[in-house]
């Protein structure tokens, strides 16, 4: 539900590759056009599809289901997922195999860490599972026996990959067959989650021992500016903090490397672990507590409780002489919080910055150089709000 709306579901890459494959695996072995097909998804949910651009020959037959991701903000929503389907060896008994490969527009992997080896086409392994178990079932009906081609395309693939993480993740020319359910959930978190999972697996196959992560575009600029680090070494967690710290310790990463705007960050000192706005919000409070604790007095105290923003708050804190001993108590309840999150499995490393102060606190063991200090020019950056509606479109169960 989004507000009194029930959003609908859509269906991914993988179901709509399946079911182009049954339709055109159909028609080939019938001789007889099908314009609509049906399939069961892993999620048990039946994906009932209409079948468009039929082309029909008697070696091999192509066909297309339109993408529909439902009210998700998929990227590939409109696409059109094409199977095409040729006999490579018919035999009179036996049984019946599928070699499934990638066409036009759909990615290739060229980088270790992904649910398929280097060299593969970017078919994950449950879409995989969905296209041969559709295709054989069709087998079974016609009493083929033999080898049967699998060839899925997607011609608008090529350029929709550049909307995509796939560039990242070392995945070229196009986008990836994606989906473990065969269902697009709307706004789906577990999509963003799945995706910072990816992105530290490939790190950790990289042999990566530290899993540098940032919240957002703000965070990698940051890194770049004051650290001239690689951009694409590390890893946006948006607002899932506590799912990254369990994925880093999950995947066998030694250390976590977190770097921050305050405005985020300052949330996770009070042990808010997602810091989406919508979850919760006590960055005045948690940041005049830490004040107090520096000392500062009830006036000060009020006036940042009465601030907009943390920037806002950060004079006042800086008027008072209070803004190193002030950011250093709110990094150590950081850091609390990220070692209790994850109870001794990793050793978490955290540096707190702020566009107008620049670098505010840095843990003794963050594991790079530090560059000069100072202020952060991030005028050509989109806004924190536009950064995280961009990434939240992107970072979906198609969306990779």
């Amino acid at each position: 539900m989004k507000g009194c709306f029930r959003l609908r579901k859509g269906f991914t890459t993988g179901s709509c590759s399946a079911a182009a494959a049954k339709a055109a695996a159909y028609m080939l072995l019938s001789g007889k056009e099908k314009l609509n097909i049906e399939i069961e998804t892993p999620a048990g949910v039946m994906f009932n599809a209409d079948i468009v651009d039929i082309i029909r020959d008697e070696s091999q037959v192509s066909c297309a289901v339109i993408k529909d991701g439902g009210d998700d903000p998929d990227v590939t929503s409109g696409s059109h997922v094409v199977a095409t389907v040729s006999i490579i060896e018919a035999k009179d008994a036996g049984e019946c195999s599928i070699v499934i490969d990638g066409g036009f527009g759909v990615g290739r992997v060229t980088l270790p860490g992904l649910d398929q080896p280097v060299g593969n086409a970017a078919i994950n392994h449950v879409p995989r599972e969905m296209i041969e178990k559709e295709v054989l079932e069709v087998c079974k009906l016609f009493d083929f026996c033999g080898k049967l081609c699998v060839i899925i395309s997607v011609p608008e693939g090529e350029e929709l990959a550049g909307h995509t993480f796939n560039p990242r993740l070392g995945i070229v020319g196009g986008i990836s067959i994606l989906g473990t359910t065969g269902v697009v959930e709307p706004m789906s978190t577990k999509a963003i989650i799945d995706t910072i999972k990816v992105e530290l697996s490939q790190k950790k196959a990289l042999g990566f021992t530290t899993a540098f992560v940032t919240p957002g575009n703000y965070g990698l600029k940051f890194m770049k500016d004051n650290y001239d680090y690689d951009l694409d070494k590390s890893v946006k967690c948006s607002n899932f903090i506590g799912e990254t710290v369990d994925l880093a310790c999950e995947l066998g990463f030694e250390t976590l490397a977190l770097t921050g705007h305050i405005g985020k960050l300052v949330k996770v000192a009070g042990g808010i672990m997602n810091t989406h706005s919508h979850e919760a919000d006590a960055r005045m409070e948690i940041l005049s507590a830490c004040a107090i604790k520096a000392g500062a007095d009830a006036e000060l105290a009020r006036k940042i409780l009465s601030c907009l923003n943390t920037e806002e708050a950060l004079h006042h804190i800086e008027a008072a002489g209070l803004l190193q001993p002030t950011m250093d108590i709110v990094l150590e309840r950081i850091l609390f919080y990220l070692d209790f999150r994850a109870q001794g499995k990793i050793k978490n490393e955290c540096i707190l910055y702020s566009n107008e102060f620049g670098l505010l606190a840095e843990s003794q063991g963050f594991p790079l150089s530090r560059g000069e200090r100072g202020p952060v020019d991030l005028c050509s950056e989109p806004t924190e709000a536009e950064a995280e509606k961009k990434l939240s479109a992107q970072l979906t169960d198609e969306g990779m």
